[in-house]
C-alpha cells in the first residue's frame, strides 16, 4: 500500500547552484530507486527563515511530493539528517483531502507557468 508525502527541505544558503542541483537530485534518485513515485516538485528558491538556524537567516527551500511504502520515509529521513547541506526537513502524510488540495494546487502553479512561457 503507497501513501502520498509531502517532503520539503532546506538546504544552506551557502551552496552554489550547482551544489544545490546536486542536493536535489541525489534525493529525487533516493526516491525514484526506492520505487516510489514522484508526483510533483517545486523548487521555492532562496527565502528567508522565521528565525536563525545553525546562524543562517536564509536557505534554499524545495518540494517533492511522492507516493511510496511507509518504511522508506525513515530511510528518506535518515539521508536528510547525515546530509550536512540540509539544515531542516519535514515529511507529511497526505490524506485524501490533502492530496486533492494539493492536485488543485499543482494545476494552477502549472497554469501559471504555461502562461508566463
Amino acid at each position: 500500500m503507497l501513501n502520498q508525502y509531502e517532503t520539503v527541505f532546506i538546504a544552506t544558503p551557502v551552496l552554489s547552484e550547482a551544489q544545490i542541483k546536486e542536493a536535489v537530485g541525489k534525493f529525487k534518485d533516493l526516491i525514484v530507486a526506492s520505487g516510489s513515485e514522484l508526483i510533483h516538485e517545486e523548487h521555492w528558491g532562496l527565502k528567508k527563515l522565521a528565525y536563525p538556524i545553525q546562524k543562517k537567516s536564509t536557505g534554499f527551500y524545495h518540494l517533492f511530493e511522492f507516493k511510496a511504502d511507509p518504511a522508506f520515509i525513515g530511510k528518506l529521513e535518515t539521508e536528510y539528517r547525515r546530509d550536512e547541506r540540509i539544515i531542516r526537513f519535514i515529511t507529511l502524510k497526505l490524506d485524501k483531502y490533502a492530496a486533492v488540495y494539493s492536485e488543485k494546487r499543482q494545476k494552477k502553479v502549472n497554469a501559471k507557468t504555461q502562461k508566463e512561457n
